[in-house]
Order: C-alpha cells, then sequence, then structure tokens
C-alpha cells in the first residue's frame, strides 16, 4: 500500500488547525566564520519555542538531490515528489490566475541580461514589477502568434512572467532555455520527443522575436524559459487528507502549487504583516493554513547573507502574533535550503519544528541546522512530514488491529 493510500483511509475529520510556515530556502551552510545565518540571526522567540518542541532535519526529496520549489512544496504538502514531477510553467500561469487548457503548454519565463553573446543576469537584476508589466504590455502588442500557435503572456513579480502556448500539436517535452549560471551563451530549447519539434520551434522564435524588440534595454534585453508544462492531474488535500486548506503566498508560483492540491488561496500583500493579518481574517474558515515566507529565499540566490538573517529575525518578531491564535499544531520549516554561500537551491536537509500538545520537549536552545539534527524527529522524508502533522492534530485512525 503506497503512503498515500494509508494515510487516505486513516485520515479522519475534526475542528483541529493546522498552521505550516514555510520560510523558504531556509537552510544554509556555515560562512567563512562557522555559522549559517539562522545561528547568526537573533531569533529570541524561535529559539523559545523550540525549547518546547520537537525538531528535527527534513530531506526535501532524496538525500543528495537538490530540489526546484515545486517538488520540494509537493513534499511538505504530503505528495510524493518523484510521483507526482509538476513542470514550474503550469504553476506559474495558474499562480498568475491563467486560463490553462487542455493542450496548452505553459511556460516559466526570466526577463535576463544578455551581453556579448552570454547571459550576464539570469534575473535582469531583479527589475522592478512595474518595469515587467511594461515589457510584457510591448512584447504582447508585437507578438500574437507563431507558427499558428497563440502567444498568451503575463507579468509575474519583478523578472518573472508566465507564457502559455495555444494550439493544434504542442507538447511539454521540451528542454529549458536556461543556461541556469550566469557567464554562458544562451541555450536554446530542444525537443526531447518528435511530437515536440513544434512547441521548441515555437519557443526558440518567440526568443528570438523578443530579444530583437528589447536590445536596447539596458538590463532586460532577452528572455530564459523554462518549466513547460501541462495541466496535470492530482488528487486534492480535501479527498487524500480530509482538510480544508488555504493557502496565504504572495508570490504566483507558490500560489499555482497550492492551487493544483486543492488549497484556496488567500488575497494578501507581500510583507510578512500582510500575510499575518490575512492568516487572522481567515482563521475561522479552514483547518490547514499554509503560510509563505518567500524572501529568505530571494537573498540566499542573491548571496545576501545579512539581508536573509533580517528577513529571519523580522519573520521571529511576528512569531508572538501565530501564537496568539493557538493552533493546535504549528510546523516552521523551509521547502529546501538556500545557502547564501552557493547563491542557490542545495541538497542539504532543512530544519523543520513540529509544535502541538502532543510532542516530546526537545529542550534544544535555539533553532538551526546543527540544533535540530539533534531533536527526537532526527533527519526525515519531507513528505512524511504531512502525517506528522495529521498525527499531533488527532487526525489519524490506528493502523491494523
Amino acid at each position: 500500500m503506497e503512503r498515500e493510500e494509508l494515510l487516505r483511509s486513516l485520515t479522519v475529520k475534526n475542528e483541529k488547525k493546522i498552521l505550516l510556515v514555510v520560510l523558504d530556502g531556509l537552510g544554509g551552510i556555515p560562512n567563512k566564520e562557522g555559522k549559517t545565518e539562522l545561528e547568526v540571526a537573533y531569533t529570541p522567540n524561535l529559539d523559545r519555542l523550540t525549547e518546547e518542541s520537537s525538531c528535527g532535519l527534513a530531506i526535501p526529496v532524496l538525500p543528495g538531490i537538490t530540489p526546484g520549489s515545486g517538488p520540494a512544496h509537493m513534499s511538505l504538502f504530503g505528495y510524493d515528489p518523484v510521483k507526482y514531477q509538476i513542470g514550474r510553467g503550469i504553476l506559474e500561469a495558474l499562480g498568475l490566475d491563467m486560463d490553462v487548457r487542455p493542450g496548452d503548454v505553459a511556460v516559466r519565463g526570466n526577463f535576463a541580461t544578455l551581453r556579448d553573446g552570454k547571459i550576464v543576469d539570469r534575473r535582469a537584476g531583479r527589475i522592478p514589477t512595474e518595469k515587467n508589466r511594461e515589457l510584457i504590455e510591448r512584447i504582447s502588442e508585437k507578438i500574437r502568434e507563431i507558427e499558428g500557435v497563440e502567444i498568451i503572456l503575463k507579468p509575474g513579480r519583478e523578472h518573472r512572467f508566465a507564457m502559455v502556448l495555444r494550439g493544434e500539436g504542442l507538447s511539454d517535452r521540451v528542454s529549458d532555455a536556461d543556461p541556469q549560471k550566469e557567464g554562458l551563451p544562451p541555450k536554446p530549447p530542444r525537443a526531447l520527443t518528435p511530437e515536440a519539434e513544434k512547441t521548441a520551434r515555437v519557443a526558440e522564435a518567440f526568443i528570438q522575436m523578443v530579444t530583437e524588440l528589447l536590445k536596447d534595454e539596458p538590463r532586460a534585453n532577452t528572455v530564459l524559459l523554462r518549466g513547460f508544462s501541462s495541466h496535470p492531474s492530482l488528487p486534492p488535500m480535501q479527498e487524500v487528507f480530509k482538510l480544508n486548506p488555504v493557502a496565504i503566498a504572495s508570490y504566483p508560483m507558490y500560489r499555482g502549487l497550492a492551487k493544483l492540491v486543492g488549497m484556496e488561496v488567500a488575497e494578501t500583500g507581500e510583507e510578512i504583516s500582510d500575510e499575518i493579518e490575512t492568516l487572522k481574517n481567515s482563521w475561522e474558515k479552514y483547518d490547514f493554513f499554509y503560510l509563505h515566507i518567500k524572501k529568505t529565499d530571494s537573498y540566499g540566490e542573491d548571496g545576501n547573507f545579512e539581508a536573509k538573517v533580517k528577513k529571519i529575525e523580522e519573520f521571529d518578531s511576528y512569531l508572538p502574533e501565530l501564537l496568539s491564535l493557538s493552533p493546535d499544531v504549528l510546523v516552521i520549516t523551509g521547502d529546501h535550503s538556500t545557502p547564501s554561500k552557493l547563491k542557490s537551491h542545495s541538497w542539504h536537509p532543512v530544519p523543520f519544528l513540529l509544535h502541538s500538545p502532543y510532542t516530546f520537549r526537545d529542550g534544544l536552545r535555539e533553532f538551526s541546522e546543527v540544533a535540530c539534527r539533534r531533536g527526537s524527529l532526527g533527519t526525515f522524508q519531507a513528505v512524511d512530514g504531512m502525517a506528522l502533522m495529521l498525527a499531533n492534530a488527532l487526525k489519524l485512525k490506528k493502523f491494523g488491529a
């Protein structure tokens, strides 16, 4: 019996509330002084809660595997990320409330900086969202159709946008058109199957047309495309876990992820204070709350150790407000590690804190990677975190006679 089938058979409905807080890219590795961002951050509220909670380290996918945000979140939501492989494009498109129909192909795009034949900035300096909107409007006016395929664009936050391709003979079996590192030439999309040849041609033509159109832009003068994907079919959380879930996330991709697993998605602002206010306003209506904090990941990817520390400290200052809601189960973790030292996602396990009336009190003095390694939860697969949340909310029946 698979994990999903087992949980489906054991889960029961009750009124207890679960709060899952995901500080994106939370985990780190030691800097030259030998400390991670969590170890440097002043977090008296987190540290106090850690002393009264069960802790451990969660492995997002498998040991040594560096996860994208999609599979890392699927694990936290209780879905096997290897079984359910979700393309980045569909997440971005759904998160932006785009209409994705059967046969469409969704793609996630980045504005980028091309100079002397090489990508020198994959995020175009994180251009303002207002500039993004302006550029997407210009492109949409000039590029409406390629080879009979309709081009549908929508701006996201900062440098991100989503594209939906609509037409006959499309396939999502196309490689990313993204070198993944600065200092390399653009990487053209390649068809992974004969059925995807047309999609790859359309994508390549789109990149070339946009690059010509934006050639005079100082930063956002080309685009990178990745995550070619069609709409998948997943069993909703309401069916598998008997939950009534809501997502509080401001960035499109995470809103898209939440929609895919059946969560309602609340409208909220970008700041932690905005998200907490939205949480409070939603508290009576739902029994599972996914609260996403983005900037810990962004600063990690920028290599900005100090800014990531400050964002962790900012979250800590709001923790008493979360505790005032008295969730029956509270989990604080990350989806994956984004060490500032690496400026990218990494394979390192993520600190995981679980608090309820039924958890052990590990007595750890701080919330950090090293401390959590000594916790009673040990090192475990993140996909098993949902069972721990359900058990501590008394939402699981006994297994077997």
